[in-house]
């Protein structure tokens, strides 16, 4: 398949030495390859189309000037050639997480041969910013390098010796968590706590998305548990049917218990979890941004039920833009 590309030209002033920084970092951040002097290129999305247009505005607003263009290809290079620029590019980027793995490898070791247990939080803290830093690079992998694919799969054997010396899946496997069938929750009223955030609101957009698509859902005190009827399902409440188990929030014991595989649904436990838990065990940059919409809620819901449709709205917005 030929691809269409973006070609950016700019010049800007040497004063102040920041502007040129900054339009620099940029480019950078973008994944955009440098051909010659100031053209930089990317790969035609409408995403990459919009970026260099604000771009453009910025270098404007400094005094500088500039265009972009489309092109089909560069006339004395192949687009294979093209290609292997932009994977080159990467490749250099994947060396600097090669570098802070090695060191992490050698201190896994070292607590595995008797070194200090101690070290392990601090192992778990540096491999989430490291794949943190590795997630950021993949995206603007555009080609998807083999070199890319090569550090992602050490990557994930590393993740496992360290959960290995630090028990975490230990822990998480000690509590057993029984299977549940979908076609048993039907047409349910499902309580759970009053004034809702971030797991009551996942678990119900979950619950009515997956499990039962004509739930109703109402709030109750913990008090209320004993005078539920049968046709009511607690979820997110003290002693309620589904709840918190171990070092799971509720939003991931209903994945589990209704066995839902999907990959967006395991990105979404992955934020509800970091908003939640607050253990540092996932580092996923848009949850800050997540739990300040749902706190922005809370405060102008007019009552609970509305503040729950909002939350709701959020995570099914969130769903459609991971699928």
């Amino acid at each position: 398949m030929l691809h269409i590309w973006l070609l950016f030209f700019y010049s800007i002033p040497s004063r102040p030495v920041g502007s040129r920084i900054k339009v620099w970092r940029r480019l950078s951040k973008s994944g955009a390859i440098q051909l010659k002097g100031a053209v930089y290129m990317l790969p035609y999305t409408e995403e990459h189309y919009e970026f260099f247009q604000w771009l453009l505005s910025e270098i404007t607003s400094v005094g500088g000037e500039g265009t972009f263009v489309k092109a089909g290809g560069i006339e004395t290079m192949e687009e294979g050639e093209i290609i292997n620029l932009f994977n080159h590019q990467r490749e250099a980027d994947y060396r600097t997480i090669e570098k802070r793995m090695e060191w992490l490898k050698r201190k896994t070791d070292s607590v595995r041969k008797g070194g200090h247990s101690k070290d392990t939080k601090k192992l778990t803290k540096e491999f989430c910013r490291c794949e943190k830093d590795f997630k950021e690079i993949r995206k603007i992998d555009f080609f998807s390098s083999v070199y890319g694919s090569t550090v992602e799969k050490r990557l994930k054997t590393l993740q496992l010796e360290i959960r290995d010396i630090s028990g975490a899946d230990a822990r998480e496997q000690s509590y057993i968590i029984a299977p549940k069938g979908i076609e048993d929750y039907q047409g349910k009223i499902w309580a759970t706590r009053k004034k809702p955030f971030v797991d009551r609101m996942a678990s119900a957009w979950l619950i009515g998305r997956f499990i039962d698509k004509r739930a109703l859902f109402k709030f109750i005190d913990e008090k209320d548990m004993k005078d539920m009827d049968k046709n009511t399902v607690t979820f997110d409440i003290k002693g309620g049917e589904f709840t918190h188990v171990g070092n799971l929030c509720t939003f991931e014991v209903l994945i589990k218990s209704f066995g839902l595989k999907n990959k967006a649904i395991k990105k979404i436990a992955e934020i509800v979890h970091e908003i939640d838990i607050k253990d540092d065990r996932y580092e996923n940059p848009e949850s800050k941004g997540i739990e300040e919409i749902l706190q922005g809620i809370r405060k102008i819901a007019k009552n609970d039920a509305q503040a729950l449709e909002k939350g709701i709205e959020v995570f099914e917005i969130l769903y459609a833009s991971k699928t």
